[in-house]
């Protein structure tokens, strides 16, 4: 179990570069957040097609001579595949507003609330939407989660020294995006396989972005970007997409679902500890107990809903 940990611990630390290396490229560059979601998409689909094929392939050889279902595309019904395609569509709107948070304002707080507010509020919302009743201590962890994103607010406002709305605004757009992923990801109960669903989900996401891209004018001035610059794109697309789903995978095999529910709450704090060491991102007296506050009521939902969030393709 402990090896199982610290698989979904390197996954959370691996996941929380993405929005450090995001912030270097929205600096040093004019490269647009929705353009840098499509090609991180991009990046990422050939090794999530490899990966599906070893699945297939292993699926066929535990079944010999039978047809399961996800062995193959073609073997995916249409009850199967419609929940994957809303799934690749929540995908598309998360890349873009979470990415363009970061931008509009720091990688640790567009991540602290974008990534920490959706679990409090599937543990909220699966009340009325899958027939599944919070108890007390969830209720109660809700209200400290909007507590400590209101606090992350004025925190940001001291450091900034103005409203950054837009921002805040993205990344509570992204939260509530990622809610339904997750909401959604719960309603699919066709059991399909890991990989087959992430290769589908990223899939559509990409296919969906890349008319707004392109009509967008966000593939203009791609040609002047270097080659640090795309080597950044393809560590975005590579490292903390692929091998951090990969190790937070493999470690969910041998570790308990509430654990990894709370393990993947390092996530956000590696960021905000990456913002700071690195891009000097500070979030003060209040943003520190705001970011707090945040995780605990993250984890106290956690434990107390019972099943643990599917944290899978959000990154």
């Amino acid at each position: 179990m402990i090896q199982g940990a610290l698989l979904i611990a390197l996954a959370a630390l691996l996941w929380a570069t993405t929005g450090i290396v995001a912030k270097f490229l929205f600096t040093g560059t004019e490269l647009e957040a929705i353009t840098l979601g499509f090609l991180r998409l991009v990046v990422a689909l050939p090794f999530f097609w490899l990966l599906m094929r070893r699945e297939q392939k292993q699926l066929l050889a535990a079944h010999p001579g039978q047809q399961v279902a996800g062995s193959s595309l073609r073997s995916l019904g249409l009850k199967a595949f419609l929940p994957l395609a809303a799934l690749g569509l929540f995908q598309a709107f998360y890349q873009g507003s979470y990415l363009l948070a970061v931008d509009l304002t720091g990688a640790g707080i567009a991540t602290l609330i974008s990534l920490c507010l959706p679990p409090v509020l599937v543990a909220i919302l699966a009340a009325p939407l899958l027939g599944e009743k919070p108890n007390l201590l969830t209720v109660i962890a809700a209200l400290a989660a909007i507590a400590g994103t209101g606090m992350l607010v004025v925190s940001d406002m001291d450091t900034a020294g103005s409203l950054r709305l837009a921002g805040i605004l993205m990344a509570l757009l992204a939260a509530a995006v990622y809610t339904g992923f997750t909401l959604t990801s719960r309603y699919n109960s066709a059991g399909t396989p890991v990989f087959t669903t992430a290769f589908i989900c990223f899939a559509t996401a990409a296919l969906l972005l890349l008319p707004v891209v392109a009509f967008s004018g966000g593939f203009e001035g791609l040609d002047t970007l270097g080659l640090k610059h795309w080597l950044m794109i393809v560590y975005i697309g590579v490292v903390p997409t692929c091998i951090g789903y990969v190790s937070f995978f493999s470690g969910i095999k041998t570790t308990p679902a509430t654990l990894s529910s709370i393990i993947v709450t390092l996530e956000p704090l590696f960021v905000a500890l990456l913002a700071w060491v690195i891009l000097g991102e500070v979030l003060g007296p209040v943003g520190i107990a705001g970011a707090l506050i945040l995780t605990i009521a993250v984890i106290v939902a956690s434990r107390y809903y019972g099943k643990s969030p599917d944290t899978s393709a959000e990154h």
